[in-house]
C-alpha cells in the first residue's frame, strides 16, 4: 500500500498538469538524446581514463536513457527523478568543483546540469501531475 501511495501524483487543476506534461516531454526527450550514445556503450562512454568507476557510469547511463522514457510518459517519477538528481547532482559538481567550469559560459558550464537538477527536485517533491501513467496506475 505504501509504495502505491509513493508513487500516487498529486492532483493538481488541468492546466498545472498540462504545463508539467510538457516540461516531462521536454526535459525527457533531451534526456533520452543525452543517453542514448551512452546506453550504446553503458559502461565505457566516459573513456579508458574515467576516474569514475563503471557502475557508476552505468547508472548515469541509464537514469539518463531510462529516466527520460519515464519522465514523458509519467511512469514511475519519483524513482526516475531519484536518478537524475543523483546523475545531474554529479554533472554539477564535476563541472562546478572539479572542472571549476562557470556557471554560464561560451564553453564548459554547469548551467544545463544544474537546470536538469532543478527540475528534477521538482519532479520528485510535486509529481508528474495527473497526465500520467503514474496516475493511471497508482491514483488514490
Amino acid at each position: 500500500m505504501k509504495i502505491k501511495k509513493f508513487f500516487a501524483p498529486r492532483i493538481f487543476p488541468f492546466n498545472i498538469s498540462l504545463g508539467l506534461l510538457v516540461v516531462r516531454v521536454i526535459m525527457g526527450v533531451a534526456f533520452i538524446l543525452h543517453g542514448l550514445p551512452k546506453i550504446q556503450a553503458p559502461f565505457t562512454w566516459m573513456g579508458p581514463d574515467a576516474a569514475v568507476p563503471g557502475f557508476l557510469v552505468f547508472l548515469a547511463a541509464v537514469s539518463e536513457f531510462f529516466g527520460g522514457i519515464g519522465l514523458i510518459l509519467g511512469l514511475f517519477t519519483p524513482l526516475v527523478s531519484l536518478g537524475l538528481i543523483c546523475t545531474m547532482g554529479f554533472a554539477t559538481y564535476f563541472h562546478a568543483i572539479i572542472n571549476g567550469d562557470p556557471f554560464v559560459g561560451h564553453g564548459a558550464s554547469y548551467e544545463l546540469a544544474l537546470n536538469y537538477l532543478g527540475l528534477s527536485i521538482m519532479f520528485l517533491i510535486i509529481g508528474p501531475g495527473k497526465l500520467s501513467l503514474d496516475r493511471l496506475f497508482f491514483k488514490n
